[in-house]
């Protein structure tokens, strides 16, 4: 699985941090996102799908198998 995210997309709703902690943050001035692992172990892939199909901005994006 590949992550990336697409920061002018992302309204800083803050779902994905909150589904995957470690693979997302948030910056603290403004609450866009941050992309921690854009190669997550397979234990967190779940977590990062329902992260991406919950953000609002649909600012994440998945490859798997990649």
């Amino acid at each position: 699985m590949k992550v990336t995210v697409d920061e002018d997309r992302c309204c800083g709703a803050g779902q994905c941090v909150l589904l995957a902690p470690d693979v997302f943050d948030q910056r603290e001035e403004d609450g866009i996102v941050v992309l921690l692992d854009p190669a997550p172990r397979p234990d967190l892939h779940e977590a990062v799908r329902e992260a991406a199909e919950v953000c609002p901005a649909a600012a994440i994006e998945i490859a798997e198998g990649a």
